[in-house]
């Protein structure tokens, strides 16, 4: 597929998207970009239905950096268990945390590059940041995005970074941020990993890995 094929199919897929998914928005739950941070470090390796019901509570305790960095590691991991991998991400946040009080007087910096130094803050999770919390043009790419741009041809790996920089190239700018949740949407209800709704979904017309042998289950 050439690079003007691969847009013209990714310019007809993100219009019906927008259409059967006119308000995407962020799966995870958050009042304030330092929540937004916290929040998505917690959803590595974590579905978001399970961080929000972890950050329900935690967010109540812990209302800004110094707060996290005031209880111990066995008292932080022991609040964030349940999304696993728990003292990676606490010291994650810990670490995150002191240098925001070092370097930022406390508040998240609205600079892609600048987020993307923060201790457990990677392209991913600048993105999200960058994106729902300040407005930057930025494309966050998870599981979805990954599984999906394949789908659909846009690309021919996995590699995080190769993903986003082609969606920036078949993307108009002002689809950047909104991209990532139409795509998470789409894979949640739709093209579901395990078992794809190939015959209920409005883009199997268009759709390069459309499977018609794939059962439908609603």
């Amino acid at each position: 597929m050439t690079n003007s094929s691969q847009k013209q199919l990714a310019k007809k897929i993100f219009q019906l998207l927008k259409k059967y998914y006119p308000e995407p928005k962020p799966a995870l739950e958050y009042s304030s970009p330092f929540e937004l941070l916290i929040a998505t470090i917690l959803s590595a390796q974590c579905t978001d239905e399970r961080v929000n019901i972890v950050t329900r509570t935690l967010f109540k305790k812990y209302r800004k950096p110094e707060d996290y960095l005031k209880v111990s590691n066995e008292e932080l991991e022991k609040d964030i268990f349940s999304t696993g991998f728990y003292k990676q991400k606490a010291k994650s946040i810990k670490n995150c945390c002191a240098e925001l009080i070092e370097k930022y007087n406390g508040q998240i910096p609205a600079d892609f590059e600048a987020m993307t130094k923060l201790p457990g803050v990677g392209r991913k999770t600048a993105s999200v940041i960058a994106g729902n919390a300040f407005g930057i043009p930025a494309i966050a790419v998870d599981t979805h995005v990954i599984r999906l741009s394949n789908i659909f041809s846009f690309v021919n790996t996995k590699d995080p970074v190769k993903i986003e920089m082609k969606l920036k190239e078949l993307l108009p700018e002002e689809d950047w941020i909104i991209s990532s949740h139409l795509l998470a949407a789409h894979g949640r209800k739709i093209c579901i990993a395990r078992k794809p709704k190939c015959l209920d979904c409005f883009l199997a017309d268009i759709c390069p890995s459309f499977n018609p042998q794939s059962k439908s289950k609603k």
